[in-house]
């Protein structure tokens, strides 16, 4: 919705954990790793960011001497770096120096990497594998730049013991494309790749044929859904790049403000804002059944697309901002954060575009809506994120605070369920109680009430906006009935703003303009020669012979159209009309491809038919449900995080 949002008309297991005395989700550790493991890998990886910043900030280069010698080796002056670090963090000395010769012989590895690429043209891949596969060491992957996209998936999964067809590549937040090389997507030395799967490991799948069987087919059909994703986003955004398209023939996408009222695109960005949210929308979906492996390139896709929209656009609307929000919690849940070296930009730039379009207090979104309470939820996902960001960067205070902010909206946003049961008794469905509550601070009875308005002004809008389309439809039929065809229509209609009188005006004061752009084969079918009858009538409305004979070549033996222009232009046709010699203006003959067309039209668009429904399934029907969260995943995730944050030391202590 526009001012603040366009729009496009599970819950998790936990343990417990007696050590600290919070609930871990068991859906975010990796499988096979208990929970110390996992809390031990995340203090580690605290550990490595804080001492990573204070080597930056202290010029330390552990490459070179004293704390590297000529072979290479660890120096003496590595153990004293260990002592004044562990000393400053309060930690073990021994963890400490082991973390600085892990950073060390990185920093080596990654230098000889340089020079050999500089040497013999080979870069050097950092590969990021699943959760499952994934080890406490880099995993690296030597090729040249000139391979294709298809080489460099087979070299992955060859190396790593993939089933080739069943990943996808992300390389700087794109989807790696097969048919091009890797210097043709911009892959350069030192990138990063991450390995999505679209099915589980060989080992598993070994065990039991049936379940071998039964991966193999969902990761065939997931690969098809992406496909079909695709196609029916393309076609809806090719319709809705039309000037109108009938709903109850074709259904299509629309675009509509906060209010729920369509709103006006130009026509050169339409398509593209139309597959950024459609995509956003699909990925959205996925993400909601925590199918993260598929949510990603659909998310990078809409970004892909909202990148070719207006600036101004963007700077006033919160779907790119909520777009940026979901791009990096798709990589949190995917435990590839590490892949996103941009994380922090996109979380400020999502808070950037909420304080544009919201206001510097939300003030611009209480006068546009009323309340504010909804968009918190935005809040909240932006704090944690903000605080999961910072706490494996080493920066714990910062960490500590946007924790502790998401914590607080948090506690603001927790909805009583029997107050839900309450509105469900009144017939309102979840989603709107939720909703409802959260914008009305918790009483049922307003939210009540807000909900039925809502749904009042709603209907109201939609009968609005059915009555502008049945009224746009009317004068395409119209002109329709005068001889032009639909798309002529459209285009006619569009410059005269929807005036019927005026796109007539348009129509006979520039044939020119819908001779050239008529490519719809509707107008197409007129005989080749003006029939000696239609060449009567004209004479008989007082038109000369030659010029009518004239008019219906140019007017495809149309005699409504013909008739039409040499009455406006007092008996003769306009002079910038291509007045060639006869039958050079005839319309092409109907070739046999044409003619049998029409057995296979209705195949084709039953096709199309279904790849369009399947985006249609997933688009909400609610135009907020961008904004309904239960945050069972927040909470766990708010609760684990600050427990890291506060037993840090401790437990690096203990180590």
């Amino acid at each position: 919705m526009l001012d603040p949002q366009l729009t496009i008309e599970q819950s998790q297991m936990v343990v417990w954990d007696a050590d600290t005395q919070q609930l871990i989700p068991n859906g975010i550790q990796p499988p096979g790793l208990d929970k110390s493991t996992v809390r031990l890998m995340a203090q580690k990886k605290y550990l490595q960011a804080k001492l990573t910043q204070f080597l930056r900030e202290d010029r330390i280069q552990l490459w070179k001497p004293p704390y590297t010698d000529e072979n290479k080796k660890v120096g003496l002056a590595l153990k004293g770096l260990a002592k004044k670090y562990s000393d400053k963090l309060e930690c073990c000395e021994n963890e400490v120096e082991k973390i600085i010769e892990e950073i060390r012989c990185k920093a080596i590895e990654r230098g000889t990497g340089n020079e050999n690429y500089r040497t013999t043209g080979i870069a050097t891949i950092e590969v990021f594998l699943p959760p499952r596969l994934r080890k406490d060491r880099k995993n690296l992957l030597e090729t040249r730049l000139h391979i294709t996209g298809r080489e460099l998936r087979s070299k992955i999964a060859e190396t790593f013991g993939f089933q080739e067809n069943y990943i996808k590549i992300v390389i700087n937040k794109k989807q790696l494309q097969l048919g091009k090389t890797l210097e043709e997507q911009g892959v350069t030395h030192n990138v990063k790749a991450m390995v999505l799967e679209l099915k589980q490991s060989e080992e598993d799948m070994r065990k039991n044929f049936q379940l071998e069987e039964e991966e193999q087919n969902e990761a065939e059909l997931k690969e098809k859904q992406i496909e079909r994703t695709k196609r029916g986003l393309e076609i809806l955004a090719k319709r809705a790049a039309e000037t109108v398209v009938d709903p109850e023939r074709m259904p299509y996408l629309d675009i509509a403000n906060q209010t729920g009222r369509s709103i006006k695109i130009p026509r050169s960005e339409r398509k593209a804002l139309m597959l950024a949210m459609g995509y956003h929308e699909k990925g959205r979906a996925f993400l909601k059944r925590k199918e993260y492996g598929i949510a990603l390139p659909c998310l990078l896709d809409a970004d892909k697309y909202f990148c070719e929209c207006c600036r101004e656009l963007l700077d006033t609307v919160d779907n790119y901002a909520v777009l940026q929000l979901d791009i990096v919690w798709c990589y949190f849940r995917l435990e590839q954060l590490e892949c996103l070296d941009d994380a922090e930009k996109k979380l400020n730039l999502a808070q950037k575009c909420f304080k544009n379009c919201y206001g510097e207090n939300h003030q611009r979104l209480v006068h546009i809506k009323g309340n504010c309470g909804k968009e918190k939820v935005l809040f909240l996902r932006l704090y944690l994120l903000q605080g999961i960001r910072n706490y494996h960067s080493g920066n714990d205070v910062e960490a500590r605070e946007c924790l502790n902010k998401a914590q607080q909206l948090f506690k603001e946003l927790y909805i009583d369920p029997s107050k839900v049961d309450n509105l469900l008794q009144l017939g309102f469905t979840a989603q709107e109680a939720r909703l409802g509550l959260r914008a009305c601070d918790g009483n049922v009875d307003h939210a009540a009430t807000h909900i039925t308005n809502r749904r009042e002004e709603l209907a109201k809008i939609r009968k609005e906006e059915k009555e502008k389309t049945r009224h746009h439809l009317e004068n395409i039929r119209s002109l329709k009935g005068m001889g032009y065809s639909t798309h002529v229509a459209q285009q006619a209609l569009h410059e005269a703003s929807g005036n019927l009188d005026e796109a007539l005006k348009i129509l006979l004061s520039n044939p020119l303009m819908w001779w050239l752009n008529d490519s719809n084969p509707e107008t197409n079918n007129h005989q080749e020669s003006p029939s000696q009858e239609n060449i009567d009538q004209l004479v008989y409305m007082g038109f000369d012979t030659l010029v009518a004979k004239a008019a219906l070549r140019v007017f495809r033996g149309n005699v409504q159209l013909a008739a039409q222009t040499l009455a406006h232009n007092g008996g003769s046709l306009p002079a910038e009309l291509p007045l060639s010699p006869e039958g050079s203006l005839s319309s092409p003959a109907t070739s046999p491809s044409d003619s049998a067309g029409t057995s296979s039209a209705s195949t084709d668009e039953d096709m199309e038919t279904e790849a369009v429904n399947e985006i249609l399934e997933d688009i909400p029907e609610h135009e907020e449900d961008y904004l309904d969260s239960t945050l069972e995943d927040e909470e766990i995730t708010i609760a684990e995080y600050l427990s890291y944050v506060e037993n840090i030391k401790s437990a690096t202590k203990k180590n």
